[in-house]
């Protein structure tokens, strides 16, 4: 046995566990992680050096230099939305200083002019998005974090190769990981067609980066730049409540007409940019919704973008925002709950100060360690008046806030570490109280089916089932 050949090799994986460390220091989002990633480091490194190598990353690196170089090809594009005439932007009817912080953080003001259709369920969703697949003219946008070889991913493809004989261009866009199970057959038909079809590039050798621990879990369809989708559905026939062990399926969406469906677009176009170094040449003259026949259908929407690539955290900072103003009701749906410590800070506060604030979970999970890390936070809920509770019809998918009786989210992001400094997600943020009214319909006939969880339900059970709730929380960095 060559000892000095394994003493070598030794070192060398200790000075990669060095460097990592380094890079841990100069990078780190929040101390809980770094710090669990040096103590892993020192401790076992090498099979920690392995494990830091696929999710270690804090920020997706290629896509901000991606974005600048984007900006200069998006030169015909308007630098903003606010560039608009006046009627199709304006500051929501309750502007304030909250919605202000939005706007500046995310640097895309809000739009008035728009119509939002609430979209409760797969058939109420499919059927509205393929409509309007059928209506297009001249493109159509298609970003999914999943996309499923099924019957509903044939009619999806049937309808778009379907407008392609048509001259109507598809732009498609899929993520790596979600829809990993997705057939080259099903990818080369469409590509045959005529279709521009990429994926996220998160594993591409080609950018040179292996990014495997990010996702783009955003889901976007844009119909000629005036028709847009936006929610918590992907393709796939589970969500039509097809799947054995999750079903029925609950699931919120969203279809946007007006100015706003610009700021979905501006999403995609960045995110087709880093896939494909181009940039389609598209409708960026905004259009109104329907006919506003009354104040209360006039609704302000604004476009949350937020993604691992941003300076700031986002996602995390725009929930924190809304939490901290809410002060009559904030209800949230979330089938991942594996909240950071300032989230969960900030939802005590809330109660505390007398918000009903009540938190939307499955009881039938999809992913068993977000199951058992969600059980962990019983306690601390309990202590100030934070309400959980779980969804018992089935399996609970959508991403859905409710703040007061001012505005009301529908998107992509959940409340996990995942969602607030992984993943690309997508916010529509709606101003309008009859929009506001029917969520909050929507939300209370969806409580009448959960029964609340309490500390006493964590309490009551075994120790092991204990030790492995407060385990399973360890993984909340990458849940």
């Amino acid at each position: 046995m060559d000892f000095s050949l394994i003493a070598s090799l030794l070192s060398f994986v200790y000075f990669l566990a060095l460097l990592c460390i380094y890079h841990v220091l100069k990078n780190f989002r929040t101390a809980q992680a770094a710090i669990a990633w040096i103590i892993g480091l020192i401790s076992f490194p090498y099979i920690t050096v392995l494990l830091y190598f696929f999710f270690g990353r804090s920020r997706f690196e290629g896509y901000v230099e991606a974005r600048r170089i984007g900006d200069k090809a998006l030169s015909h594009i308007p630098e903003s939305l606010s560039s608009y005439s006046k009627s199709c932007t304006c500051p929501p009817p309750t502007q304030s200083r909250e919605h202000d912080v939005i706007t500046k953080l995310i640097t895309m003001p809000f739009t008035q002019n728009n119509h939002a259709q609430l979209l409760i369920d797969g058939l109420e969703t499919y059927t509205s998005m393929f409509n309007a697949i059928k209506e297009a003219k001249e493109y159509i946008l298609i970003e999914f974090y999943i996309v499923r070889n099924d019957s509903t991913g044939a009619k999806l493809s049937s309808l778009l190769l379907e407008k392609i004989s048509q001259n109507v261009r598809v732009y498609f866009l899929y993520d790596d990981i979600g829809s990993a199970n997705l057939s080259n057959r099903y990818i080369e038909t469409l590509i045959a067609a005529g279709a521009h079809i990429r994926s996220f590039n998160t594993t591409s050798k080609r950018r040179k980066r292996f990014q495997i621990n990010f996702r783009n879990h955003r889901k976007i369809v844009v119909i000629d730049g005036h028709t847009g989708f936006v929610g918590g559905l992907n393709i796939g026939d589970e969500y039509l409540g097809l799947h054995p062990k999750l079903s029925p399926w609950r699931d919120t969406h969203l279809k946007l007409t007006g100015p706003s469906v610009l700021a979905l677009q501006i999403t995609f176009v960045e995110d087709w940019y880093w896939s494909a170094n181009t940039v389609p040449e598209l409708n960026w003259v905004p259009t109104t919704g329907r006919p506003v026949q009354s104040k209360l259908e006039d609704s302000s929407v604004l476009i949350i973008p937020t993604s691992a690539a941003d300076e700031f955290d986002t996602c995390e900072l725009f929930f924190l925002n809304c939490i901290n103003h809410a002060t009559d009701k904030l209800w949230i749906a979330s089938p991942y709950f594996v909240p950071s410590m300032q989230i969960m800070s900030a939802l005590q506060l809330a109660a505390l100060r007398g918000v009903d604030v009540r938190i939307m979970i499955p009881d039938n999970p999809d992913q068993i360690l977000v199951y058992y890390a969600a059980f962990s936070y019983l306690e601390t809920a309990d202590l100030s008046g934070i309400k959980i509770f779980r969804y018992k019809t089935g399996f609970m998918h959508q991403k859905v806030m409710l703040v007061d009786d001012r505005y009301a989210c529908v998107g992509t992001a959940n409340l996990d570490n995942r969602s607030m400094r992984l993943n690309f997600e997508v916010t529509a943020l709606v101003c309008n109280p009859t929009f506001v009214g029917d969520v909050d319909a929507m939300l209370a006939k969806d409580f009448g089916h959960c029964i609340q969880s309490v500390a006493q339900d964590y309490r009551q059970r075994s120790w092991a089932f204990r030790v492995l709730c407060r385990g399973a929380r360890l993984f909340a960095p990458i849940l």
